[in-house]
């Protein structure tokens, strides 16, 4: 049974003060250990600490390579905690200030969204950044390359200006070596290469844009260019065996490499000099079918008017 508190009086005051004995268990138990609590922070500190740098990149990302994927890369890493969304122009705009693309809008778009860098692809984007854009996609910083571009005001005025002016620009740098441009470059510098390519695999003249003319000539030099291979394979293996014939012969070994090369360019010359010849032969048989076919026609057609 618990003991009853008794009462003391306090000798300065002269209230009254009850004072609680320690009961018999509690002498027992002892003293009651010291508990520390740990204060938490608030959820609403802890979310604004863990919430995301909004990023923006934008672009036209036509023929994506790796170079704009190591920029994206660049913006994405910019933070520890980086949510990065990426604009990409639609063919309406960049048709008007950039130039015809390869890839449709929808391409364009679709090989972000298959990039590992980006969180969010924002279709039909504007040319120009403006405070309203900003504010409607929540975003902190732009990444872009320092390259100025010009915006569409056509004074040459910079498309990020106005993001360097209120401080949200962050750098990222371009990858040398590597850019849409060029690899269309690559594509134009052997256009006849990759269109004889293509003819071989199946592509008709149509689906290539190729003239009729056109498509000849390539289809024969495709020929005159197999034929030349099936020639140089052969002599490489005659010149193998003209080898072990000169070795078995005693031949010194320079001198026969310096008659065998002599034969090989006397050969080669008139091997092309052969096929001049013959590709000439074949573009004017091909030319005067073309004029014999439109005399055909226009014969054709001033019969006609005099009939009518």
């Amino acid at each position: 049974m618990a003991r009853q508190p008794r009462k003391r009086q306090k000798e300065d005051a002269g209230d009254e003060e009850i004072v609680v004995e320690p009961t018999e268990e509690a002498a027992v138990r002892g003293p009651s250990p010291i508990v520390h609590y740990e204060t938490l922070p608030s959820p609403l500190l802890v979310a604004e600490e863990e919430s995301p740098v909004r990023v923006y990149a934008d672009g036209i990302y036509d023929l994506f390579h790796f170079g704009h994927a190591r920029s994206l890369e660049q913006a994405k890493k910019s933070f520890p905690n980086t949510y990065l969304l990426v604009g990409c122009c639609n063919d309406e705009v960049t048709h008007a200030y950039k130039g015809k693309t390869v890839m449709t809008e929808a391409e364009r778009y679709e090989s972000l969204r298959h990039c590992k860098w980006v969180d969010e692809v924002i279709p039909d984007a504007p040319w120009v950044i403006t405070q309203e854009f900003i504010e409607k996609h929540k975003i902190d910083f732009v990444a872009h390359d320092s390259l100025p571009y010009a915006d569409a005001s056509g004074a040459g005025n910079d498309v990020y200006e106005f993001v360097k002016s209120i401080g949200k620009f962050k750098e990222t740098k371009r990858t040398d070596g590597i850019s849409t441009s060029d690899i269309i470059m690559r594509i134009l510098k052997d256009y006849n290469k990759y269109v004889m390519r293509n003819l071989a695999r199946g592509y008709s003249r149509a689906e290539l844009g190729v003239g009729y003319v056109k498509e000849k000539q390539l289809r024969v030099n495709m020929g005159i260019t197999k034929l030349r291979e099936k020639v140089k394979e052969h002599q490489e293996k005659v010149g193998k065996k003209l080898h072990t014939v000169a070795k078995t012969a005693g031949m010194h070994h320079d001198e026969w490499v310096e008659n065998a090369d002599r034969l090989v360019v006397g050969f080669l010359e008139k091997f092309e000099e052969g096929c001049h010849k013959m590709e000439t032969a074949i573009k004017d048989r091909i030319q005067e079918g073309l004029r014999r076919q439109h005399s055909w026609v226009m014969a054709n057609f001033l019969l006609e008017q005099d009939v009518s």
